[in-house]
């Protein structure tokens, strides 16, 4: 296994500024005799200024004013990640710096469509419908301080290490055979969109995906991590780039 680490930035957390309004009250006498006089009082109330709302997205955590990222939250996994799933009997663990990648094989199944890449030369799908496919799932730790991550996440790339073409392996999109599975399709939970896409990964957080592909059984194959944190735009910190590889044998 191969590992280059460097150490991701951390972000700081939201702010919220509420504006007060003062009220002012004043109350007088008709008494004949003297006019007595009462200051005005005043009282506060903190009133929200709400601007217009028109997809879901709005409504996420984004940057604040001093352009700062949201702050990672509390709880075994960020807020903006599936719920973890466990299938699986583990193949390796691989360390990308102080994210931990354990991978475990699943299950086998039928494909229900055909993948999205033909062999060039056949110019048949590499993976047909009714063809075996296998499901891998990855359980993800974050060991270190937080890592504000991008839309692509914590990304794991298999191959295996006869595989003959120039492009990632290929597999099927079934969110119905991905529940079968118990896998998640990906980390990231619906309605999770920001703008930036900043992701923060806090110390001791876990998040979990799979993915599918033609079922070589006794196959050497080969799972190699890749970690990109971003800035509080969303912008790619390629210097801080983590990678490495875990090598693995389908059973």
């Amino acid at each position: 296994m191969r590992t280059r680490t460097r150490r991701p930035s951390t972000r700081l957390a939201l702010a919220a500024v509420a504006s007060l309004a003062v009220l002012s009250l004043s109350a007088c006498s008709d008494d004949s005799e003297a006019e007595e006089a009462t200051e005005s009082t005043s009282e506060s109330s903190p009133s929200e200024s709400v601007e217009p709302t028109e997809t879901e997205e709005d409504t996420e955590p984004s940057e604040d004013a001093a352009g700062e990222a949201p702050e990672a939250s509390s709880g075994d996994s960020p807020d903006w990640a599936n719920p973890v799933s466990t299938p699986g009997e583990k193949l390796t663990t691989i360390e990308a710096g102080d994210v931990t990648v354990d991978v475990y094989q699943v299950s086998t199944t039928k494909a229900t469509k055909s993948g999205f890449f033909a062999d060039p030369e056949t110019n048949k799908p590499i993976i047909a419908e009714g063809d075996e496919i296998v499901f891998v799932n990855y359980v993800i730790t974050n060991n270190g301080d937080t890592i504000d991550l991008g839309a692509s996440g914590v990304k794991v790339d298999p191959k295996y290490d006869d595989w003959p073409y120039m492009q990632g392996m290929d597999s099927i999109t079934d969110l119905d055979l991905f529940a079968e599975q118990e896998v998640n399709e990906t980390a990231f939970a619906a309605g999770s969109f920001r703008d930036p896409g900043v992701y923060p990964f806090g110390e001791g957080q876990q998040i979990s995906y799979g993915d599918n592909f033609r079922y070589q059984a006794g196959s050497p194959i080969t799972f190699t991590v890749t970690v990109i944190p971003v800035d509080a735009e969303g912008e790619l910190l390629h210097d801080e780039r983590v990678e490495a590889e875990g090598a693995a044998k389908i059973s």
